[in-house]
Formats: C-alpha cells, structure tokens, sequence
C-alpha cells in the first residue's frame, strides 16, 4: 500500500494496516564497541555492577569522506528493563541507512534510580558523541534521540529538558550541548499524568508518590515549547500499553506552537513492535514506518 506522507506542522493522522511492509536489502551493520559515559563512577551511581554504569555501544557507519549523522538510541522497556530489538536492531537499521547509532544502556527504576538520573544518561550520551565527533567521523550538528515506549519518554525528555553546556566545567564533556538535533519517537509514552501515562514507566521513572509539579514537567503534552526539536511519531491506534491520546495532544500543541513533526498512525500494531521483524534482516520486509522515517530523516539533513 502506497501513503502520501503527513507535511511538518500537520496534525493529522494516517492510518496504515500493520500488515503493509516494505524491504530493505542493506547488509547488516558491524559489531558495536561499548563506551562508558563517564570514566569514573556515574554520578548518583548506587553501585559498581553493570546496571549502575550507564554505557553507549557505538554502532558506526560504514565510514566515508563526509561525518555521519549520528542519533542516540533510547531502548524502551518501562524504565525496569532494555529491549534490545529496540536497540540493536535499530541500530543496524540506521547503519544501513548511513547513519551511526549510539544505544544506550541508562540506568532503571528496577535498579533504584529515579528521575532525573535517566535524563542525566541521555544528556551525556549526546554530549559525549559531540565531543568525539572526530573519533566517531559523526558531525556535532547533526546528533539526534531515538526511542521506543519508555525510551521515547525519555528522548522526547531529552527534547525538551536537555541542557546546554557548563563552559566552565572541568570535564571537557560537559561543555557541550546536551541538546538533540531531531527526535524519533517510537509509540512513546508522552504522558506522566495519572490518568494518561503508563503506570509501570511512572513508577519507576518518579516512585510510588510523584510530586505532581515534576510529573506534569515530564508530560510532553504539558510541558513542550517553542525550542523543540523536528519531530518523527509514530504510533499504532490499537496499542493496549501506551495511550494514543497524548500522542495527538502534544501533536496539537506543536502545531499551535508551530514546531515541525510528522506523525503517523498505523491502524494495527502490538505495542513493542519495533522494526516489525527480529531480529533485524534486511533480507525481510519492515514495518512501512522505517520507510516513512527515512525519508524524513533525510529530509533532515540525516
């Protein structure tokens, strides 16, 4: 089935069965190296096993003349776990569309942390890609956020809420903007509102008794500006985890605000559907939402 792609600033919907796929014939990507995000202790770290060492692994892209864009992967999984076929899967995604992933293993609920340590993590993800731009061949203007259900919480948070850098601070790293170029959102959970959100992602994410003030911070919906990023969404309509319903009020607020994004709206889709294939072959066919997002990325400079 052919589509005719949602213009920026639009606000409407496109509905798709979840059975309309699309192939992709690129070769997978390389293995990834890990890299922790600080050389030291993380800050606010409860521990030293692994689930307290938030980490990056680098998926690079083939390398040419030219840096690649590079885009931060959030894994969603409720803020108490990491799925991986939203991460590594699209990480090889993305390298064969020439862009290089940086998936990121961040710090949970499940685990005893709490908002805002998972900003933290993402924040310094972008910021550590900008400040090896150079090792990583990847260009400091272009760095986006990836995320899917929780992990699109958490990059559309770093949308929103992530900072410039400190001039003054002593860890070269923390100069830079921790601010995403763009934004793909994966049927993410939007909302930290009792009646809207995911009640497992809240949970972890601000404890058994948020105070009201931080979750309406945190409820894009609520909380979006007029210095956010482009954004990709999509979602499927029949998703029983995530609501549909704050998806498409942080879209109208965009559009009142006038800040570019597309969305899309597939008819049928489980939650966590992710590439709509796992693992990830490109000799098999994808969801059409890859396709979608491809062209948008490229639209972007990506």
């Amino acid at each position: 089935m052919t589509t005719m792609p949602l213009r920026l600033l639009a606000s409407t919907i496109l509905l798709l069965p979840a059975s309309a796929r699309c192939h992709d014939t690129t070769p997978a990507a390389a293995a990834a190296e890990t890299l922790r995000l600080w050389e030291e202790a993380a800050p606010g770290a409860a521990g030293a096993a692994d689930h307290d060492i938030p980490v990056v692994a680098w998926w690079p892209a083939t390398r040419g003349v030219d840096p690649a864009a590079a885009l931060v992967v959030c894994p969603g999984g409720g803020y108490g776990a990491l799925a991986d076929h939203e991460g590594s899967d699209y990480a090889r995604w993305l390298n064969a569309r020439g862009i290089s992933a940086f998936v990121l293993r961040y710090r949970l609920g499940s685990h005893g942390y709490r908002h805002p340590v998972m900003l933290d993590d993402v924040s310094r993800a972008i910021r550590l890609v900008r400040h090896g731009h150079e090792r990583f061949h990847v260009d400091p203007g272009r760095v986006g956020v990836m995320g899917s259900s929780a992990g699109g919480h958490l990059a559309l948070t770093a949308c929103l809420h992530a900072g410039a850098g400190d001039d003054r601070a002593a860890d070269p790293i923390d100069r830079g903007s921790a601010r995403p170029d763009l934004g793909v959102l994966c049927y993410p959970v939007v909302s930290m509102t009792p009646d809207k959100t995911h009640a497992g992602s809240r949970r972890n994410l601000l404890g058994d008794s948020p105070d009201d003030a931080v979750a309406r911070q945190l409820s894009g919906e609520l909380a979006v500006h007029r210095d956010v990023p482009p954004l990709f969404i999509w979602h499927t309509r029949d998703d029983a985890v995530v609501k549909l319903e704050p998806i498409l009020e942080l879209c109208l607020r965009l559009t009142s605000l006038e800040r570019p994004y597309e969305l899309h709206v597939y008819a049928s889709g489980p939650h966590g559907l992710g590439l709509g294939v796992r693992p990830y072959d490109p000799a098999k066919p994808l969801h059409p939402w890859t396709v979608e997002c491809g062209r948008w990325l490229g639209a972007q400079g990506f």
